[in-house]
């Protein structure tokens, strides 16, 4: 495990691979920096997010670890701006850890939520985690072929856009994955534990009141378009399916 790990590090620092790191704390930003450095990123650091966003368009880093409260731009319209572009890692940081702001950063595309205080390695291990779950993703895509069409549903992977009846609908990045999830396996009960290790990784640290605020939100959108051929159902004391009518 631990040559493996070892490898991965020489491979970052033969090829020079970016990592960065915005918050207006230098404290934060120095010692996050180091333990980069060790992993084998360069570290590109912004105090605000304005500057993130600059640093972000001129260098393409690997992953982006971003502050919630930042001046002049804070990290979730950060991480909106950086969705609109690119599916690069985002792993967001704050210093509150109420539920309904985990789940507002999942929704707009971030891959985890880190909570202050935390521990510098910790966080590396959760790049680890999301860089490993972004490894898979494209194999999983090839086999899928990219394209899944169910009546009235068409999801595309490769454009990561989702459209009922021809119109496309303005999903989040974690929208058009669970779609793809339930959708690919019409009629099977996926458990909240399921999508949550499915969607977010064994790695992320939250609970299934993740899944049900998630769909609920889901939901929402995809009701505003007519879809009487399927549905999202819910399983009660179980979790949920994509059930096809008729």
């Amino acid at each position: 495990m631990e040559s493996c790990r070892r490898k991965a590090v020489e491979k970052r620092r033969s090829v020079m691979q970016y990592i960065l790191i915005a918050d207006d704390n230098p404290d934060i930003t120095d010692v996050l920096s180091e333990y980069a450095k060790k992993e084998g990123y360069e570290a590109l650091l912004a105090a605000d997010g304005e500057e993130a966003l600059r640093l972000f368009g001129q260098y393409a880093p690997a992953v982006v670890l971003l502050d919630v409260m930042m001046p002049k731009m804070d990290g979730y319209a950060v991480c909106r701006e950086i969705r609109k572009t690119s599916d690069v890692p985002v792993i967001l940081i704050t210093a509150r850890g109420e539920d309904f702001e985990k789940i507002m950063g999942l929704d707009i595309g971030a891959d985890d939520y880190i909570v202050k205080p935390f521990s510098p390695s910790e966080v590396m291990a959760r790049v680890r985690a999301v860089l490993r779950r972004m490894v898979k993703k494209p194999q999983e895509s090839v086999a899928n072929k990219n394209v899944l069409v169910v009546a009235n549903l068409m999801i595309n992977l490769d454009e990561y856009a989702l459209s009922i009846d021809g119109q496309r609908m303005t999903m989040t990045k974690k929208e058009i994955e669970t779609m793809w999830t339930l959708a690919s396996n019409p009629n099977k009960v996926f458990t909240r534990d399921n999508l949550l290790d499915s969607l977010w990784g064994y790695d992320y640290y939250g609970d299934t009141r993740t899944v049900d605020s998630h769909i609920k939100r889901l939901r929402a959108k995809l009701d505003t378009v007519a879809h009487p051929a399927w549905s999202i159902q819910t399983v009660w004391g179980v979790g949920y399916k994509f059930e096809i009518e008729g």
